[in-house]
């Protein structure tokens, strides 16, 4: 059972910045593969970003450049940095886990999701 709570949503400009936090249970965090998914109204959810326990990271062609997925384990917190934001970014953006490390960053299949935070981006 792993609990997933992420934070840092909310109302932003275009071309600004936010920076997503994911907190996760459980004693064993440094080898979960966690991702970033974001879901806009009427649209399928996207995978945005992954991090595997080792650091191998990937991100959505839409976010390249602009998303950067990084992990304490010391805190068991996953981020995601958002910059140059627009009114396409405007979704519920949540938190995945896999903790048996299996899930390869390209890949879904996670077992356990936060309750997701919205990030709103006006023009």
């Amino acid at each position: 059972q792993v609990q997933l709570v992420e934070s840092g949503g909310g109302l932003v400009q275009a071309g600004g910045s936010l920076r997503l936090s994911c907190e996760a249970s459980g004693s064993m965090f440094s080898i979960y593969t966690m991702g970033w998914y974001r879901q806009a109204p009427g649209k399928q959810r996207e995978r945005v970003a992954a991090i595997t326990g080792g650091g191998e990271v990937n991100y959505a062609d839409s976010v390249k450049g602009r998303f950067s997925i990084s992990r304490d384990n010391a805190k068991n917190t996953v981020y995601l940095q958002m910059n140059g934001l627009g009114p396409g970014d405007t979704a519920v953006y949540t938190c995945a886990a896999d903790p048996w490390g299996r899930v390869q960053p390209g890949t879904d299949g996670y077992d356990y999701w936060g309750q997701g935070t919205q990030v709103t981006v006006s023009s």
